[in-house]
This record gives structure tokens, sequence and C-alpha cells, in this order.
């Protein structure tokens, strides 16, 4: 018998549009997100320790999150009444230094797996029963900006997580683009040169807010570095 296999929205398209119960209450996405950023996240289950820990991280970062305009959303396919409880016995356990952890971004019930099929988070060749590890990043005009994807087994990274909002957010303000393992301070690349003449003039007027390594490999400084 053939697998079902579900769709999910990709870079640049709109975020596929919800209302759901959640531990925070009934959320209509992205209508109650107008203006913010979100990061959407699923995980396979309540009361499992990857999980558990990711759940523990995440809360410890949520004011970093909103000091950058991004909110919270997390989801599995178990019920509100297995997330309560879970998130009540996650406040009992200490991990690394975190401890009296209270959850306090939505975590949404998706028993019948709604949310979860518009999101192409079930994936039959890691588990018809439980969502994989996705995270769905998502700008304020509520189109889809990144996509990252990790088995049940692998841990998230959230400083990469984070990173990915703070470049994100730079590309978008400074019409720039972000280099390997770019940090905010970093030199930024500038959109190559759409013509020989602009390439010819970037390469011959560099100066100290900008350099090229090559006519299509140009930098940007950040202001009062050199």
């Amino acid at each position: 018998m053939e697998e079902t296999r579900f769709n999910m929205p990709l870079i640049g398209e709109p975020a596929p549009a919800f209302s759901a119960v959640t531990t925070q209450g009934v959320i209509n996405f992205p209508n109650d997100y107008t203006g913010k950023w979100v990061i959407l996240f699923s995980h396979p289950a309540d009361f499992t320790p990857v999980c558990t820990t990711e759940f523990m991280t995440f809360a410890t970062m949520m004011n970093d999150f909103k000091a950058l305009n991004t909110e919270l959303i997390g989801l599995s396919v178990d019920s509100l009444y297995a997330h309560i409880a879970w998130l009540r016995k996650i406040k009992e356990i200490e991990y690394k230094g975190m401890k009296d952890v209270e959850v306090t971004f939505p975590l949404i019930e998706d028993i019948r797996m709604d949310v979860a099929k518009k999101y192409g988070m079930i994936q039959p060749g890691a588990s018809n029963t439980q969502a994989v590890r996705a995270v769905f990043v998502i700008d304020p005009k509520g189109i889809v900006r990144t996509i990252l994807y990790y088995p049940l087994s692998l841990g998230r990274n959230f400083d990469e997580i984070k990173r990915i909002i703070l470049a994100l957010q730079k590309a978008d303000k400074d019409g720039v683009a972000t280099p390997a393992d770019w940090r905010p301070g970093d030199d930024v690349i500038v959109p190559t040169a759409g013509s020989c003449g602009t390439a010819k003039q970037r390469m011959e007027s560099q100066d100290e807010d900008m350099y090229c390594l090559d006519w299509f490999l140009c930098f940007k400084r950040e202001k009062g570095k050199k």
C-alpha cells in the first residue's frame, strides 16, 4: 500500500493558516502574529528526553527571542492534558543549570495532525505517529523564510536558530547577504555587481566601508569597524 505523503510550504511561500488549541489558549495563525517573526517548531512527543531538554532551552531563551520581535510556537500530536502534565513536570527538572523552568509560549494540541500535515511534519520514513523535529522561521508578513528538519534522535542547536533570526533581520534591514558563520558585527556581503561597469567601479573604488576579494565577492564593514 502506497504511503500517504503531505506537502510542505516552501521558502518564500505564505505559511499555511490554522486555528489551534494550545496551552496558552486558542491561537489563529498567522493573524494573531501579524508584524512579528515566528519560530514554529514541532517535537515528536511529550515526556521524551530530547524534547524535554529542547523545551527547557527554548523557555530560557524566550526573552532573547522576544527582544528580536520573535514569538515561539511549539507543536506535537499529543493532547492538551498531556502537554500540561509534561510542562508541569519540566518545572521540577534541573538540566545544565536550568531549573524551575516555566514554558509560557503556546504548545499546540494536534492529536488529529491537522497542523503537522499542513507543514509536512509527519514523515512516514521516520514515524507515522510522531512529528519530526521541524523548525519554520516565518517573517512578519507570514512568509516562510527558513526551514530546518531534524531526525527524532537529534536535538536542535538553539544558538543557530537565534543566529538565523539575526541574519534574516540584518539582510532585510540593509539589503545584504551574510557569509558563512556570520555573527552580529561581522562584515556582510553586498549584492553581486549587475554589470561590467559596476564590477569595474567596485574593484577600483574600494574604501574603508567596502572591499572586494573579486568582482563578484564584495564585503561591507560594519560602521566603526576597520
